[in-house]
């Protein structure tokens, strides 16, 4: 093929299996100007659909959930113009090119080179294009729907980063408060004592508040907890069963929201998931060995690890910047440059509406990296914008959900269904259903997912783990 500005590199025809997914399919790899690195997954089996996915943390590899395909769909994903770890940002420092490639560039180019493959491969265009991603993924299906409406007839966004400036100010306000000085890297003030008896007092406050006592909190935003109810430890002396000063101070930071004088920046965390096999620990209190290793020492949470990121190489050019002196009240002025090209903050969506485009948003309250409320801010907009907005967006919440996946709820729902039943058939997601799995891949509880405002209640009798038995109500 002779495409504009793009190369392929490699085609082959690959069997079922090889490389992880069940149906033959022609492998298809590419660059896409200097170093937008591509590729192009096309089934022997065609749906006649194309779907591309987004990526996670700052991209840097082709790395993605391929099961779509064995659904049918022809796929394609991207680097987004450069290579390297997720958590590292160093790439972006200098190069403003590489900075608007992983903003929104890149994706868009994709889109299109992919199709265009597609469309030379099968003799024919697909009839209908997707985008499925989540957290950077989920801002890059925003950013598709506000700056390139018609790449895609439908869009899933799930935990959006879309704010992306104002999630890194949130982080540095929640590294500041755990890991006041460099020596405390290893040692946060927040134990994991500390979390376990957060998450016991959340549960006990918030758990029944939607009929069912099932160790997930189904509305944080209304719920009542009180951290001034936790028991203080004696003498100031730490102990599993309470908190010291130090303790309570660190984690009312983390509830608490992040500011820059009166300017609001990110919302505070809501409660719930504190001692989620991946929530806090991993992403806000620490220590995670792993990580360590990982970052010679210089990040015990992941948070840790993407703010200082950002501020060093995209935001300061600073490789020596540290987050414990640094005063939040110049968060505005520092990222003024580089919202505009990483925020996908626009709550104007009137051009996906008019080409008659669908958007999914879904996000889980039990979320320690991107936060709930934040989302849920950003749906409001848009329907203060368009009081119509519903009949082409709608925003899911998940009780219990952590990033993306995990967590005490059911967190499996087909997106994919979801998203093309409304595009192709009309058909708007009323109510859709998620899954908790078990060891052996099945489900062992389900429930149903509201779009919001609505909300699952349990209707009072039957099996608590059976999603009949709730129903969808404000």
């Amino acid at each position: 093929m002779t495409l504009p500005d793009a190369r392929i590199t490699s085609a082959e025809a690959v069997a079922a299996k090889p490389d992880g997914i069940p149906v033959p399919h022609c492998k298809v790899l590419g660059v896409i100007g200097a170093e937008i690195r591509f590729q192009v997954l096309l089934p022997d089996g065609w749906n006649g659909r194309f779907l591309m996915g987004g990526n996670g943390g700052f991209a840097g590899s082709l790395d993605n959930d391929f099961s779509s395909v064995a659904r049918g769909y022809a796929f394609a994903d991207t680097d987004t113009g450069h290579q390297g770890s997720g958590i590292q940002a160093g790439w972006a420092m200098g190069h403003p090119d590489r900075l608007a490639n992983y903003g929104h560039v890149a994706v868009h180019r994709t889109a299109d080179t992919a199709k265009a493959i597609a469309r030379a491969y099968y003799g024919r265009a697909a009839q209908y294009s997707y985008f499925e991603g989540c957290s950077n993924g989920g801002r890059q299906a925003l950013m598709e729907a506000q700056r390139y409406p018609q790449d895609f007839d439908g869009l899933v966004a799930g935990a959006p980063a879309y704010d992306f400036t104002n999630i890194a100010g949130g982080f540095v306000k929640n590294i500041q408060a755990v890991f006041p000085t460099r020596d405390s890297v290893r040692t946060p003030v927040v134990t994991a004592d500390n979390l376990a008896l957060m998450e016991r007092a959340a549960l006990e406050a918030c758990d029944a508040a939607d009929g069912v006592r099932d160790h997930v909190i189904g509305a944080p935003d209304t719920c009542r907890f009180s951290l001034a109810a936790v028991k203080a430890c004696p003498n100031d002396t730490a102990a599993p069963d309470c908190l010291t000063a130090a303790q309570r101070k660190a984690i009312a930071a983390i509830y608490a929201p992040a500011t820059a004088g009166m300017q609001p920046i990110y919302p505070g965390q809501p409660v719930g998931g504190e001692n989620d096999e991946y929530g806090w620990r991993l992403w806000i209190t620490g220590v995670d060995q792993g990580l360590l290793a990982g970052t010679n020492g210089q990040a015990a949470s992941l948070q840790m690890a993407f703010a200082p990121e950002l501020f060093k190489y995209m935001v300061l050019a600073n490789p020596n910047w540290d987050y414990t002196t640094y005063d939040l009240a110049n968060w505005a002025r520092d990222t003024k440059a580089i919202a505009p090209i990483l925020n996908a903050d626009n709550p104007d969506l009137s051009a996906l509406k008019a080409r008659g485009g669908k958007l999914i948003i879904w996000h889980g309250w039990a979320d320690p990296a991107l936060n709930a409320v934040s989302t849920i801010n950003y749906y409001t907009r848009v329907r203060q914008r368009d009081p119509a907005a519903s009949t082409f967006t709608r925003l899911y919440l998940l009780p219990g959900v952590g990033h993306c996946n995990g967590g005490s709820g059911p967190a499996r729902v087909d997106w994919l269904t979801a998203i093309t039943d409304w595009v192709e058939k009309s058909k708007a997601p009323e109510r859709l259903v998620s899954s908790k799995m078990g060891p052996n891949g099945r489900p062992v509880r389900t429930r149903p997912i509201c779009p919001h405002p609505q909300r699952a209640f349990y209707k009072g009798s039957g099996s608590t783990d059976d999603e009949q038995n709730f129903v969808c109500r404000k």
